[in-house]
């Protein structure tokens, strides 16, 4: 199956999806309040960007969400290369990372509220802790596996350990931090809006709640819809980003595709 079949068939499935829902709608099987059309959701969705102050809500969640991921990205990344290089650090740590991974970062909301206030920096610093361990746990594992070979060549070289991460780590983990990169940044916009409903900072997180609060579903809806944009744009941009900068990756994946097109050729004339 072709790529722009594949692409259609997404857009038709997501038409119908629209299509049931604005049915549903005026049928009436759900009250307006709860379910607004999605006309109106939309009409509604391009009031609020165009002349109301919709457009910076988002901008402040976007800026929020951003400075988040970058922290993570950058601690993931430099913690990750310590404890991957060093079999002595990943012993004294790994027990610390299994308490510490499965806490949910909402959790430590009311903590980091009752230590630090409702300051902007103290939600930032909750998005970077719970957004780094899909940055982290990969480059562990991308520095970890290095061919042992190659820290004998680098040692007879005289090759230092920054340089040897640098030369040697960062490529053998360059596929596997970015692809945690993306799920980080998926995990950032969770939060985020999240940490914004709880502790009621400027954002779409916030302005979602109190429509929902006071039933203006076509707010709600609107706020959702603006949400799942936002999580495929910034998907489609690491996306793209992820094949610039591992062409070979993409190049694979292309000749899988050939392979199994044929396989599938001589499955038809057997």
């Amino acid at each position: 199956m072709s790529t722009w079949s594949l692409r259609v068939g997404a857009v038709l499935v997501t038409l119908s999806i629209f299509l049931a829902w604005q049915a549903v709608t005026a049928i009436g099987l759900v009250r307006p309040i709860f379910l607004p059309s999605p006309s109106s959701t939309f009409v509604n969705l391009w009031r609020g960007l165009t002349g109301g102050n919709l457009l910076n809500l988002t901008f402040s969640t976007l800026e929020r969400m951003i400075y988040g991921w970058m922290l993570a990205s950058l601690g993931g990344i430099l913690l990750g290369a310590v404890i991957g290089l060093s079999p002595r650090t990943r012993y004294w740590l790994t027990p610390m990372l299994e308490l510490l991974r499965p806490l949910p970062a909402s959790t430590l909301l009311p903590v980091g509220i009752a230590l630090f206030g409702l300051h902007p920096s103290m939600l930032l610093g909750i998005i970077a802790f719970g957004a780094i361990w899909p940055v982290l746990l990969p480059t562990i594992h991308g520095f970890s596996a290095i061919e042992p070979r190659l820290r004998e060549v680098a040692r007879n070289l005289g090759i230092g350990p920054l340089a040897f991460a640098i030369k040697f780590g960062l490529p053998n983990a360059l596929p596997d931090v970015i692809s945690g990169m993306r799920l980080s940044l998926t995990a950032c916009l969770i939060i985020t809006v999240v940490g914004e409903m709880i502790t009621a900072q400027q954002g779409l997180g916030s302005t979602i709640m109190l429509a929902a609060r006071s039933f203006r579903s076509t707010d709600l809806y609107a706020g959702i819809i603006l949400l799942g944009v936002v999580g495929a744009i910034n998907n489609g941009l690491l996306g793209a980003i992820e094949r610039a900068l591992l062409p070979w990756r993409t190049a694979q994946g292309r000749a899988c595709k050939l392979l199994e097109g044929k396989l599938d050729e001589q499955n038809d004339h057997l």
